[in-house]
């Protein structure tokens, strides 16, 4: 997956690495840099009036990284 293919690559890149990664023992730190990345542009975020497109990205990225944790992690369901 190219950064052309995506409109937010800084944080859609290192989230597609880590949803690919294979090695369970590299998967936690992997999600634990993407959720940095997440919450550092939330962050940046919070002060625009243009970014509802990106929040709603946000969101499903972050409900696809709490799947990845509940199945391959085996993290509770908090749901």
């Amino acid at each position: 997956m190219s950064d052309q293919e995506l409109k937010y690559p800084a944080w859609q890149l290192p989230l597609h690495d880590a949803v690919m990664e294979s090695n369970l023992d590299k998967l936690p730190a992997k999600i634990q840099h993407v959720e940095a990345l997440i919450f550092e542009r939330l962050q940046q975020l919070q002060t625009s009036n243009d970014g509802f497109v990106e929040r709603k990205a946000i969101n499903d990225a972050l409900d696809l990284l709490r799947t990845v944790k509940n199945n391959r992690l085996e993290f509770p369901d908090w749901n």
